[in-house]
C-alpha cells in the first residue's frame, strides 16, 4: 500500500450552510434520519424498504451477514419493474410524464408512466418469445433513446438480468462480457447521434459476433439513424418489427429479494474485466432512498435530470430505478453538451424548468472553459439542487457550479459512490449539511464509513484508506462466476472492511475529502479504466515492444491516460506512429480509453527486480520533481523520458 502513498492537499474552510428558504420545505431538516440509523441501521433499512417499495411479500429478516457475503430483505419477494411503473399507474398517476426525451438533432418524445408500462410489457413479451426466462441474461449496447429504460425494464419484469455495455465501447469489449455473462441476447441499435453524426452501433456488434461470442443467439435491433446495416437472417431482429407483433399482456413476476437484477463490468487491476452483481430488495431501497433525500425529490412538481448514460453505473441508478421508483418525471438527453451549441444544457433546463441537475466534475470544468455567458443566455430559476458524479470535484469548479449555475442558493450535493456500492454512499443531504466546496461532507444514513491506515488502524484525523465498515442494502452481491476474486479484490486488504480502492482525508470538522484512486485505475471523465488494459492494448500494436500507462492531471477530465511505449526493434520514433499507436488503443478498446499521449521512451524505469515505477511516470507527465530514483536499475533513463515527455509536448 505504499505505491502510490496518499497525498494531502489543503482543504477548504468555506462553509455554505443549506439557504433557509430551501431548508424551509426540505424533505429532511435535521439529524433525525442520522439518528435512527446511527440507533439501529437494520430496522432503519427496514422501514425505507417498507415505505419506499411495494412488497408481494414481506420480508422476514432484514440482513443476513456472512462475510463478505450479504442478503437483504430475506424471503421478501417484488418486482422492479411493478415498483418503477405499474404501481404509479394503478394509483392514477399513469398520464404522468416519466421521460422527457431529447434526440441530439432536436426530436422529442414525451412518455408517460401508462405509456412506458405498455413498452416495457410487450417488450417483455418479445423476451419470452426468444425463450429468455427468469436467470438468464442479455447484454445491451445502446444509445441513449427510449428503447434502452424500456428493455431494462422488461428484463426486470420477467427476472432475466441484463449487462448494459456503454456505446463507446469496442468489439472486444461486448465479446468479453458477452462470454462472461453468457449473454443469449443482444439489443442495440444501428446507429445514435454524436456531434451531428451517426455513430454505428450494429457493425461493431457484428464485429464482435465475428470475433466470437457463441452464447448469443439472436440480436434485436432499434432503428435509430436510418443507416440500413446489414441484417442476418435468423438471427437479427427489427426492434419495431417484434413490437408490432408483440401483446402487453404481461404481468410483473414476484421475485425474490436476492434475484440477480443486473450485471454492470467494471475494469480492474487485471485485463478482465469484473461483472459486478447486483440484486433486487436492497439495490431498489437504497437508490429509491438516495433519490429521494438526497435530491430533496418532489414527485408532484420537480422536472429531475441526470445528465450521465445509462451505459454506466449513475444512469442505472439515477436515470432508471431510482427516478422511476419514485415516480418523478425525468429529462433524458441523447447526445453531447455542446451540439448544435455549447448551452445546449441550458437551454434543455430552461425549456423542460428542470428542477435537479446531476451532472460530473468534468462536464462542469467544460463549462467553465466555455465560459460563463453560454449558461447566462437562459433562464436557470426553476433548478433547486445541482448534483456531481464520478470524481472528487475541485473547489473551484464547485465554486463555478455554485456561482454560475445554482445563483449561489442552490445547495450542491458531491456524492462518492462507485458502480460496486450500487448508489450514493457519501454525500451531503441538501436541507441538513453545511457543505464545503470539494467535499463529499458525510456518509449517508445507514452507511458507515472509515479511514484506516496502512496498519488497518482507524484514522480519525488526516489521510488513510476509504473503508465501508458494516454492510448497506445495494452493495455489490460478488463479482460473476469469481467468488475468490470478489473476495481478494474488496475484502482482504483490510479484515472485515470493504475497501474502495480510494484514498481520502478527515478534516477537523469531521467532513470528508475524496483524494482519488490509489491502485493502478485511472478515473477519466468518472470513468474507471484499467491500466493494465490500456497496456495491453499498446503492446497489441505490432510497433509495440512494451508499454506503461499513467493518469496524468487534466484540468477537464479529471486525469487524462498517458502511455510510455518501447518500440521493437526496426521501427523508428515518429509523431505520426505515436498518432497511429493512440489510435490503436481506440479502436481495440473504445475511444474513452484512447491515450491523451503517446510517448515513444528508450526504456522504462524499472527496479532491480523489474518492476516498474509508475510513480516516477506521473511525476513526469505532471512535471513534479522525480524524488528519490536510487532503486532504479538504470537511474538515467527517467532523465531521459523526461526529455522524451518535453519534446511530445512541443509537438
Amino acid at each position: 500500500m505504499s505505491e502510490p502513498a496518499i497525498e494531502v492537499y489543503e482543504v477548504e474552510d468555506r462553509t455554505f450552510p443549506p439557504p433557509p428558504a430551501f431548508t424551509a420545505q426540505a424533505n429532511t431538516t435535521d439529524s433525525s434520519l442520522y439518528d435512527e440509523a446511527n440507533a439501529d441501521y437494520e430496522a432503519f433499512w427496514a422501514r425505507q424498504a417498507r415505505e419506499l417499495l411495494t412488497w408481494n411479500t414481506d420480508f422476514s429478516t432484514t440482513l443476513e451477514w456472512e462475510l463478505p457475503f450479504a442478503k437483504w430483505f430475506v424471503g421478501g419477494e417484488l418486482n422492479v419493474s411493478y415498483n418503477c411503473l405499474d404501481r404509479h399507474v394503478e394509483a392514477g398517476r399513469g398520464d404522468k410524464v416519466a421521460f422527457h426525451w431529447e434526440g441530439e438533432p432536436g426530436d422529442k418524445i414525451t412518455l408517460t408512466y401508462d405509456q412506458l408500462l405498455t413498452e416495457v410489457k410487450k417488450f417483455s413479451n418479445v423476451l419470452k418469445s426468444f425463450g429468455l426466462e427468469k436467470g438468464d441474461r442479455v447484454a445491451i449496447y445502446m444509445p441513449m433513446i427510449l428503447e434502452l429504460p424500456i428493455a431494462m425494464l422488461a428484463c426486470t419484469r420477467i427476472g432475466v438480468a441484463h449487462s448494459v455495455i456503454f456505446g463507446g465501447f469496442s468489439a472486444d469489449a461486448i465479446v468479453d462480457r458477452c462470454i462472461d455473462a453468457e449473454a443469449r441476447l443482444i439489443i442495440t441499435a444501428d446507429a445514435g447521434y454524436r456531434r451531428g453524426a451517426a455513430a454505428p452501433l450494429k457493425p461493431t456488434v457484428d464485429q464482435a459476433m465475428e470475433i466470437g461470442a457463441p452464447s448469443v443467439e439472436n440480436i434485436v435491433v432499434v432503428d435509430r439513424c436510418g443507416t440500413d446495416p446489414a441484417m442476418v437472417d435468423g438471427r437479427d431482429h427489427w426492434w419495431h418489427d417484434l413490437m408490432a407483433e408483440a401483446s402487453d399482456n404481461s404481468p410483473a413476476e414476484p421475485m425474490d429479494s436476492e434475484q440477480l437484477l443486473y450485471l454492470l463490468y467494471t475494469s480492474g487491476t487485471t485485463a478482465k474485466p469484473k461483472g459486478i452483481m447486483h440484486t433486487t430488495g436492497g439495490y431498489l431501497t437504497q437508490v429509491a432512498f438516495t433519490h429521494k433525500y438526497v435530491f430533496d425529490l418532489k414527485p408532484e412538481t420537480d422536472i429531475y435530470w441526470c445528465a450521465a448514460d445509462i451505459g454506466w453505473v449513475t444512469g442505472h441508478s439515477y436515470i432508471v430505478y431510482g427516478p422511476l421508483a419514485n415516480g418523478c418525471t425525468s429529462v433524458m438527453y441523447e447526445g453531447t453538451p455542446d451540439t448544435p451549441g455549447k448551452d445546449r444544457l441550458w437551454d434543455i433546463i430552461e425549456r423542460y424548468g428542470v428542477t435537479q441537475l446531476y451532472t460530473a466534475p468534468t462536464a462542469i470544468r467544460m463549462f467553465m472553459k466555455w465560459g460563463a455567458e453560454e449558461p447566462q443566455k437562459h433562464d436557470l430559476s426553476t433548478l433547486r439542487v445541482l448534483g456531481t458524479v464520478g470524481e472528487p470535484i475541485n473547489p473551484e469548479a464547485w465554486m463555478w457550479y455554485h456561482e454560475h449555475i445554482g445563483g449561489e442558493e442552490r445547495p450542491i450535493v458531491d456524492t462518492w459512490w462507485q458502480t460496486e456500492t450500487g448508489g450514493n454512499m457519501i454525500t451531503p443531504l441538501p436541507g441538513v449539511t453545511t457543505t464545503k466546496p470539494g467535499s463529499a461532507c458525510h456518509p449517508i444514513p445507514g452507511v458507515f464509513a472509515e479511514l484506516v491506515d496502512d496498519n488497518g488502524e482507524v484514522v480519525t484525523n488526516g489521510g488513510g484508506y476509504l473503508t465501508i465498515s458494516k454492510p448497506w442494502p445495494s452493495m455489490l452481491r460478488g463479482i460473476w462466476g469469481d467468488e475468490e476474486r470478489y473476495r481478494e479484490t474488496y475484502w482482504s486488504t483490510y479484515e472485515g472492511r470493504y475497501f474502495a480502492g480510494d484514498g481520502a482525508k478527515l478534516d477537523d470538522d469531521g467532513y470528508l475529502w475524496l483524494l482519488g484512486r490509489v491502485d493502478d485505475v485511472m478515473n477519466v471523465s468518472g470513468h474507471r479504466i484499467s491500466t493494465t488494459e490500456v497496456e495491453s492494448a499498446l503492446v497489441d500494436h505490432p510497433a509495440v515492444a512494451e508499454a506503461a500507462v499513467v493518469g496524468g492531471t487534466d484540468e477537464i477530465t479529471g486525469q487524462a491516460i498517458i502511455g510510455y511505449v518501447i518500440l521493437r526493434g526496426t521501427h523508428e520514433a515518429s509523431q505520426e506512429l505515436g498518432d497511429e499507436i493512440r489510435e490503436h488503443v481506440g479502436v481495440k478498446l473504445g475511444k474513452i480509453a484512447r491515450p491523451k499521449t503517446v510517448i515513444i521512451v528508450p526504456d522504462l524505469p524499472k527496479t532491480r527486480s523489474g518492476k516498474i515505477m509508475r510513480r516516477l511516470l506521473r511525476d513526469v507527465a505532471d512535471g513534479r520533481s522525480l524524488g528519490d530514483t536510487t532503486t532504479l536499475a538504470d537511474p538515467g533513463v527517467v532523465s531521459e523520458i523526461a526529455a522524451k515527455a518535453a519534446e511530445s509536448d512541443e509537438d
